[in-house]
């Protein structure tokens, strides 16, 4: 059975995935107008739901429904790529027009901050002071982590362990959040953070690498912003054409010779130990056997 196969076998996952999309919609939909149809165009453009699944797979069985915790995450989510593309100047999100390219940079703000509200509002409902207390924790580390990055560009001098920093604050802490809005088990919480990174990083290799029919975005971007990404910092301690091109400077030729460095394939080493350590956290977990899955997938992924 195959990473994802398994994933899928686990039992009630379909009804939670139905239900979450049925949620979603009526979420984004409950403030008729202009910031509603930006909400419902992001829902549209699809993803992969991996943080709530991530919810559904840690809740304690005793609880309530983790829907709700579900859909409050990936709305986060949702709101928090509406802002980036809108700060990346970002055309494509998943092969369609970015929201700031379809409906302009104002209404794009509006928009993020809209999908943002709704998320706390559907958390609220549940009375789990907790899950709320958790949830505005990952959103202000993604403020945070937003702000390092801005700080970080155009710096080849970035260090391994502030790009590392920047990954656990704007990624990995929602990873973390997901594995704890349902569940009481801090070993599930340093599960999702180590996976959170090792997802950022394959993110940022697709980035060099990845064809956009498969990513969806344009290969490349990172290099052109100047974000300092893992496979980048490593390249540019090889390979001048890179670091400057990182620093601002020509990019002619600068991400075939990523490409032939090695850093891309030395960065998803790293990606690689950081499943493992998240697969440590797993013992004795009912759902190790689909987490384990989870790990796999992200470190293997190509889109």
């Amino acid at each position: 059975m195959s990473a994802l196969a398994t994933v899928r076998a686990a039992p009630g996952l379909d009804v939670y995935l139905e239900e979450l999309e049925d949620r979603l919609a009526v979420a984004v939909g409950a403030r008729p107008g202009l910031v509603a149809e930006i909400g419902s165009d992001a829902l549209a453009s699809g993803g992969k739901r991996l943080r709530p699944l991530l919810v559904f797979l840690t809740a304690d069985p005793e609880r309530e429904s983790p829907v709700a915790a579900g859909v409050a995450i990936e709305l986060v989510h949702m709101a928090s790529l509406v802002h980036d593309d809108l700060i990346d100047g970002a055309q494509l999100r998943r092969g369609r027009a970015s929201v700031w390219s379809a409906y302009g940079p104002d209404a794009a703000r509006a928009g993020g901050v809209y999908l943002f509200a709704r998320a706390f509002a559907e958390l609220a409902r549940t009375g789990d002071r907790r899950a709320v207390a958790i949830l505005a924790d990952a959103a202000l580390a993604l403020v945070r982590g937003e702000g390092m990055e801005r700080a970080q560009r155009r710096r080849p001098d970035t260090t391994v362990d502030e790009y590392l920093t920047r990954c656990a604050l704007k990624t990995a802490k929602l990873f973390e959040a997901a594995c704890l809005l349902s569940s009481r088990r801090r070993q599930l919480g340093e599960f999702g953070l180590a996976l959170g990174i090792a997802f950022q990083i394959v993110d940022d290799c697709l980035d060099c690498a990845g064809q956009t029919v498969e990513t969806g975005k344009i290969a490349g971007t990172d290099l052109r912003e100047g974000i300092p990404t893992l496979p980048l910092l490593l390249a540019a301690q090889e390979e001048e054409v890179v670091r400057n091109a990182l620093a601002g400077g020509s990019l002619e030729g600068a991400l075939l010779r990523v490409a032939a460095s090695g850093a891309i394939e030395e960065a998803r080493q790293v990606a690689r130990g950081y499943a493992e350590r998240a697969l440590a956290c797993l013992d004795g977990l009912e759902a190790r056997d689909e987490l384990e899955a989870i790990a796999e997938a992200v470190v293997d992924r190509t889109a």
